[in-house]
This record gives C-alpha cells, sequence and structure tokens, in this order.
C-alpha cells in the first residue's frame, strides 16, 4: 500500500474544459473550442496540431491569459491563473519587434518596464543573446537584421522575463525552409539548455514531429482533441528516418480526414 501521506505531482500547466465561443453576426454565437482539457508536464515539449483555421491561436491565446474563455479554467503549477497573467510567454507568428529599438533594447523591454536597473538588465540580456547565438547583433535595429536573427531576438526576449511556460505560435512559418530548419535545432538546443516547459501551436507535421515529445492532434472548428501521439523517438532525431516517416504518416491521414469532413459538409 502506499504512502497516504505522498504529494502527487503537480503539473506544470492544466488546460481545464476550456470552451470558447465568438459573436456570429446573426447567426448568433459560432463555437469554436469545445470544452478542451489536456496537461503538459514540467520540462516537457507538447505540440499542438490541427486544421487552419481550427482555434489553435484562440486556444493559446486564452492559455497566455490574452483572451478569456466563456468556461474553463488554466493552472500553472497547480494554480488558475487571471486574465493578463504574465506566466507564459509567446512567440508569436508575425515579427513583433518594436523597429525603432536595437536589438538589446526589445530583448530587455519587459524588465525595463518592471523597473529593473540597467546592470542587471544588461547582464540578464548578455546572457539570452549568448544562449540563443545573436552576440554581436546588440546595437542593430529589426530591419538590419535576417528573420532568423529577428525569431532568435524574440526567443531571447521571451526568455529573459524566465517564463513558466513558453509558447509559441506558428514561431517559424514565415522563414524559408533552410532558415526554418536551422531554428528548429536552434529551438531544441535552448529547450535542452534551459530546462522549459514548450507549448507549440504549429499546422507543420514535420516540424511537429521531430520536435515534440507529444502531440495533440485538433478537429475542424469547433476543435476538440481527437487524437495524441508520443513522439518516443530518441534525440538528436533524423528528419528522415523510417520511424519518423510512420508517425507523420498517422498524422496526416487523421488531418485528411478531418479536410475530407470539411468538403463533405
Amino acid at each position: 500500500m502506499g504512502d497516504s501521506n505522498q504529494v502527487q505531482s503537480v503539473a506544470k500547466l492544466s488546460v481545464r474544459n476550456i470552451t470558447k465561443s465568438y459573436e456570429n453576426g446573426e447567426n448568433g454565437k459560432k463555437l469554436v473550442l469545445d470544452d478542451i482539457s489536456f496537461e503538459v508536464k514540467e520540462k516537457e515539449f507538447l505540440s499542438i496540431l490541427g486544421p487552419s483555421g481550427c482555434g489553435k491561436t484562440t486556444l493559446l491565446k486564452i492559455i497566455a491569459g490574452l483572451m478569456k474563455p466563456d468556461a474553463g479554467k488554466i493552472l500553472i503549477d497547480g494554480q488558475e491563473t487571471e486574465l493578463g497573467h504574465n506566466r507564459v510567454a509567446v512567440i508569436f507568428q508575425q515579427e513583433s519587434l518594436y523597429p525603432w529599438l536595437d536589438v538589446r533594447s526589445n530583448i530587455e523591454f519587459g524588465l525595463a518596464l518592471k523597473g529593473m536597473k540597467p546592470a542587471e538588465r544588461k547582464m540578464l540580456s548578455d546572457r539570452m543573446m549568448d544562449l540563443v547565438g545573436i552576440k554581436g547583433l546588440e546595437e542593430h535595429y529589426p530591419h538590419e537584421i535576417s528573420g532568423g536573427q529577428a525569431r532568435k531576438t524574440e526567443m531571447a526576449r521571451s526568455l529573459i522575463v524566465s517564463p513558466d511556460v513558453l509558447a509559441s505560435d506558428e514561431g517559424f512559418s514565415n522563414l524559408d525552409a533552410q532558415t526554418r530548419n536551422h531554428l528548429q535545432e536552434e529551438f531544441l538546443r535552448v529547450w535542452e539548455e534551459t530546462g522549459s516547459t514548450i507549448l507549440f501551436v504549429t499546422h507543420n507535421v514535420d516540424e511537429a514531429v521531430f520536435m515534440s515529445d507529444r502531440i495533440l492532434m485538433l478537429s475542424n472548428a469547433p476543435a476538440r482533441i481527437i487524437a495524441e501521439y508520443d513522439i518516443d523517438l530518441p534525440r538528436p532525431r533524423i528528419r528522415a528516418s523510417s520511424e519518423s516517416r510512420v508517425f507523420r504518416a498517422q498524422i496526416l491521414e487523421v488531418l485528411r480526414a478531418e479536410q475530407e469532413k470539411v468538403l463533405a459538409s
């Protein structure tokens, strides 16, 4: 018999019964998220896949405290979050750097708002720039750096505030294939070095299989969780391995079935 006083582990992130609708003009409300629940473990890399327009970004905004659900709640380390919390840092699909600030100032922006002293901000931003591989770009402005360097700057800006969960919303989708592959590998390196808990929203099946510990599949809107995959492949992974191809084939078949439902409706 187990010890009745043993403390059970608490999930890093718990998403419980999240439901969300949008106003739909004369047709009333349109249900977008339908009773979604899942948990993310400490230091886990979880990806969320689903058809375009199914509600992935809406779900991420609710988790990050940027939007209020109609029902359900978000817990981090067992504590319920509120609208406007700052425990999840998000790298968005569209570049979000401030064009009037240089790379260092963009990275330090959140710390400056908190009133942290310049010397301490510099120490932390030096560490983050070294970690993500953009040292030497401190005084460059966003228009002077590449798309990949901009994404690394956003990564550093997110990590510097020590979030409980680092999230990405299609963070690499607007990049060329070579840059995207490189950033995937860099993102994994940073994840392993920091021990962060990752929530990664993507529609790219290859990317999800290459990077994730686990993948959740959402249906077409209203989104529900319809499949879950434990990607139990050794790291570092080989993109073209037979094992990776098996996972990709399984996931693509489920996606294809969802798309056929839309065409048939």
